[in-house]
């Protein structure tokens, strides 16, 4: 039919035009976070476009909400604003038949954010946290760049090598400088020294060089040369092990396993789900043409609701994690009076009801049945 093919065509455009500038401001902006991180050590230089991308991907199933909102309520904007709904209401068309061909186009849409937010957020969470993490769980002597004093995971220590391998595993003219569990300090040198697994333990070994140990409570200093000494810097440790946020794991995880933070991270992916779905209904529901606002004023709105809903939504999975509702009655409240709200407003417009002259109908009523009486 020409109404639905019309009115589809123009929501792809406006959809299509809107995601392109909605990807390239969230790119922009992920972009210099991203290489903030990286700056201060957190993420790996060489992985920059890596993490990147997990990130934008994680965030997608915002980004298609929010373009879908604002393609909607442009659309219907336009046709409000050019008289198109005017002829249309005109032809026998009331505002409840867009619901059909709207829904007809967002469904697709509706469905990748779902399966987005179900299990690409986690997987994509996964992947950025595995990459931080062996960023972040190198060995001290891969942390350190030849020619510059590095500190140690730990902070406990002080490393300087004046050359090192393509690897990163050995290092020429090695310089530490510790603090001892005891509070001991302690200063190394060495010729040369590699890093070496011993059972679970990773040591440093280092040949041909200098000790020095200085005690400050007796204030003794003593040095020592050796052929071969080994430092301790650090010990194995699973992979990915203690970093499994809940934001990382799976939606059947946080199911197996139903607690308040889990199923707080639950409500929140379900209600991503949910919030696209009534943003469409409340898109169609809530947008006019008002001259007076100027063009500004339909968009105006539609950034304000999705900030709101959005922060409402993050509120209720704080509420949840900490034990203050339950994660279906906020599912139930949240959503549910959203959508009420949406389809009652709908009806009052499909049906053309004005509040003022529902009032004055029963105040003429009740003078009827006194003037009767």
């Amino acid at each position: 039919m020409l109404f639905h093919s019309s009115i589809r065509t123009e929501l792809s455009r406006s959809f299509g035009g809107t995601l392109v500038v909605l990807f390239t401001i969230v790119l922009t902006v992920l972009l210099v976070r991203t290489l903030g991180l990286a700056t201060s050590g957190s993420v790996n230089p060489e992985e920059v476009m890596l993490v990147l991308g997990y990130t934008v991907l994680g965030y997608t199933q915002i980004i298609l909400t929010l373009a879908l909102f604002v393609a909607i309520v442009s659309t219907l904007s336009r046709m409000y604003r050019d008289s198109e709904m005017i002829i249309w209401f005109s032809s026998g068309r009331s505002l409840g038949g867009f619901v059909s061909p709207v829904m007809r186009f967002a469904w697709p849409i509706l469905l990748v954010i779902v399966v987005l937010v179900l299990f690409v957020w986690p997987w994509a969470n996964q992947q950025s946290a595995e990459l931080r993490f062996r960023f972040e769980n190198r060995s001290d002597l891969q942390r350190i760049a030849p020619g510059q004093f590095q500190e140690s995971s730990s902070g406990r220590r002080v490393f300087f090598i004046d050359k090192d391998t393509a690897e990163g595993t050995e290092g020429r003219n090695v310089f530490i400088s510790s603090i001892e569990k005891n509070g001991n300090e302690t200063v190394t040198s060495a010729t040369t020294g590699r890093i070496e697994w011993v059972g679970d333990r990773q040591f440093l070994m280092l040949n041909q060089g200098q000790r020095l140990e200085n005690d400050p409570s007796t204030g003794r200093v003593k040095v020592s040369q050796f052929e071969q000494y080994g430092a301790e810097i650090g010990a194995a440790a699973p992979y990915m092990a203690g970093v499994q946020a809940l934001k990382a794991r799976s939606s059947l995880s946080l199911i197996q396993e139903p607690n308040p933070g889990t199923l707080g991270e639950l409500g929140w992916r379900i209600g991503v789900a949910l919030t696209a779905f009534n943003l469409v209904l409340l898109a169609i529901a809530t947008t006019v043409s008002n001259p007076r606002a100027g063009r500004s004023g339909n968009l105006l709105f539609t950034l304000f609701a999705f900030v709101v809903y959005f922060n409402m939504l993050n509120i209720g999975q704080r509420w949840v994690t900490i034990g203050q509702v339950h994660w279906l009655v906020l599912l139930l409240l949240l959503h549910g009076s959203v959508f009420a709200m949406s389809a009652l407003w709908l009806a009052k417009r499909h049906h053309n009801i004005h509040l003022r002259s529902l009032l004055r109908r029963a105040s003429d009523e009740r003078a009827d049945v006194g003037a009767a009486a």
